[in-house]
């Protein structure tokens, strides 16, 4: 492992880690219902394109050839 590269990914990766966080965190505002009106449906989809954007890019580290799948029959 290089160590330059590692230390460069080290050093991205927990940047914008934590600004994932924080941004999770604000969204997690939106919950107070002295301030917002939702719908269970409403917050279902919100978390359901959270996960799936959360699956496909760990799929990405997890592929050896991270390639996008093709269509085949």
């Amino acid at each position: 492992m290089d160590k330059a590269r590692h230390d460069n990914f080290v050093r991205i990766a927990e940047k914008r880690t934590n600004k994932i966080i924080d941004m999770i965190e604000t969204l997690g505002n939106l919950s107070n219902k002295s301030f917002y009106d939702y719908s269970q449906q409403e917050i279902e989809s919100i978390f359901d394109a959270i996960q799936n954007e959360l699956d496909t890019q760990r799929s990405r580290f997890e592929n050896k050839d991270n390639k996008k799948k093709r269509f085949e029959l």
